[in-house]
């Protein structure tokens, strides 16, 4: 059976650690574009929708040709941004079954990581579905925004910025080789009904605690499955981030050139 499925794209302007990141200017185009384009460009999608709270950013998406929304400026993240979308669009008579939910400062997003989300839900009986990626590097391990997922196959058990599973009998070095320790990549994937149920749920107090919304989803008995991949990103939340990105880039058109 096909299913119809939604890409949303929250961009907020006023981020505390880097005001207006969504309008950063990567390769002589916005950030946000960037992110949508790579996202339009997969065909995985029956629509792709930038949602903002923020006219500029609204202006700049459609000046570039793609499709935004104007959600409230009250709204507590972008999993709410995600879900009024959603709404507005069934008020238009447009349903969909699947809302995969990609942030708009994940600029180095890959076709093939939201081919993985998609897929989890025909290999899985998915609610919400969400990457992981083996960690091999040890400051990765100890670095707290760098969220790590404990997971029973692809059924995840716990979410957080500590170094977790504690390593209580072998060091970091060979408890890397094991392949234990994984990344959370934060793209999500929620069949349309959750969604809706999620987003009325009241902060829980694992949340509180570690700040990770995902944490509220597990406390009130939702599964989350997260699929492996072998493909990483760098979010941008300060404008090292940035410029780590822009240096990535230089540095794969240098090798694909290379190659030719």
């Amino acid at each position: 059976m096909m299913r119809k499925t939604l890409a949303v794209i929250p961009a907020r302007y006023k981020s505390s650690r880097f005001e207006g990141k969504p309008l950063a200017v990567i390769e002589g185009r916005p950030m946000i574009v960037h992110v949508y384009d790579a996202v339009a460009e997969s065909k995985l999608f029956d629509k792709v929708i930038v949602a903002t709270d923020d006219r500029r950013i609204y202006e700049v998406v459609e000046k570039f040709g793609g499709r935004c929304v104007m959600t409230s400026d009250k709204l507590r993240n972008g999993t709410e941004r995600v879900a009024q979308v959603l709404d507005l669009l069934e008020q238009q008579n447009e349903y969909f079954d699947i809302v995969v939910n990609i942030q708009g400062d994940e600029p180095l997003i890959k076709k093939e990581m939201i081919a993985q989300i998609l897929k989890g839900f025909e290999q899985n009986d998915a609610q919400i579905v969400t990457l992981k990626k083996l960690i091999d590097k040890e400051e990765d391990i100890e670095d707290p925004n760098v969220v790590k997922v404990v997971s029973s196959g692809n059924r995840a058990l716990y979410f957080s910025r500590s170094k977790v599973p504690f390593n209580r009998d072998e060091d970091i070095e060979s408890l890397i080789k094991k392949q234990i320790y994984y990344k959370h990549i934060g793209i999500y994937g929620y069949k349309t009904d959750i969604l809706k149920r999620i987003v009325r749920l009241e902060e829980s107090p694992l949340e509180k605690v570690e700040r990770l919304e995902q944490l509220r989803w597990l406390e009130n008995g939702y599964e989350i499955i997260a699929m492996t991949t072998l493909w990483d990103t760098v979010g941008v939340d300060t404008k090292e981030d940035l410029e780590k990105v822009i240096e990535l880039l230089k540095t794969s058109k240098t090798i694909i050139n290379t190659e030719q």
